[in-house]
């Protein structure tokens, strides 16, 4: 396999290929104005045409280089927002395994 092939493959995103500022700034922007585009948008057609022309957007003014990190971005941003399919996380659990917090009554009659 030549060297682009590996770079198109998922698994590039592992390497954790950085965005630049104004990518971030894009990607911040557009995440913000989630809410607003679903409540305004007239349908979920007109919501996917809205979400369809910023990715597109997006894309268009990120570098070859970036490409691969940009598309799994805005991939998660749509499926938290229910734009695109995936799976979503919707229950909480600690992420570090932290001891469960234990409730002591006070006693009252001694005090």
């Amino acid at each position: 396999m030549d060297r682009k092939a590996n770079d198109a493959e998922p698994s590039g995103i592992a390497l954790g290929v950085a965005l630049d500022i104004a990518l971030e700034s894009e990607l911040e922007s557009l995440d913000r104005e989630m809410p607003r585009i679903q409540s305004t948008a007239t349908d979920l057609f007109a919501l996917a045409t809205a979400w369809a022309e910023r990715h597109a957007a997006i894309l268009a003014r990120t570098p070859p280089s970036m490409r691969v990190e940009m598309e799994a971005r805005l991939h998660r941003i749509g499926i938290r927002w229910g734009v695109v399919s995936g799976p979503r996380m919707t229950a909480q659990f600690p992420a570090l395994g932290l001891p469960r917090k234990r409730i002591v009554p006070r006693d009252d009659e001694a005090a």
